[in-house]
């Protein structure tokens, strides 16, 4: 089996170049597709990734950035009060966890839970210090620093 690096294919979407190489080395678990997740460019500076978790509750999933790593986890918990017994398991209840790189300056805005997606808003601000400014300049000759203000007698 080939693998190509596809990194020239990357560099248009600006802020996530280590985040594409990650999710191609994703899934070391051995279960590269689950769960299932789309990225999204939603504005200049905005992005979304979208993580199908069918299944989980808002409180079997966590959400954790640290640094430069974005991490969600779910866990199923088993409910052992149940009286009844499977004869059939078709639908995985199986725990996961995916880990997205993050480029620099970018933030976690919000996460939210509906029809089974998980959504994260991403956001990316630049300081101020770090963005490019425009440099006047000046026409003439530079002017005279005076470095004492009295004559010598």
């Amino acid at each position: 089996m080939r693998s190509y690096d596809l990194t020239p294919f990357y560099r248009s979407t600006v802020g996530f170049d280590r985040l594409f190489s990650l999710l191609d080395q994703a899934g070391s678990d051995g279960s590269p597709g689950y769960p299932p997740y789309n990225i999204e460019r939603t504005g200049e500076n905005t992005y979304r990734i979208t993580v199908a978790v069918s299944g989980f509750a808002k409180d079997e999933l966590s959400l954790v950035a640290k640094e430069n790593t974005l991490t969600i986890k779910g866990e199923k918990v088993a409910n052992e009060n149940s009286k009844s017994e499977v004869l059939y398991r078709g639908i995985a209840a199986r725990a996961f966890e995916r880990a997205f790189q993050l480029a620099d300056f970018v933030q976690v805005k919000d996460a939210s839970l509906e029809n089974g997606l998980l959504h994260v808003d991403l956001v990316r601000e630049i300081p101020e210090a770090k963005k490019p400014r425009q440099i006047a300049i000046n026409a003439g000759a530079p002017k005279a620093q005076v470095i004492e203000s009295s004559v010598a007698a």
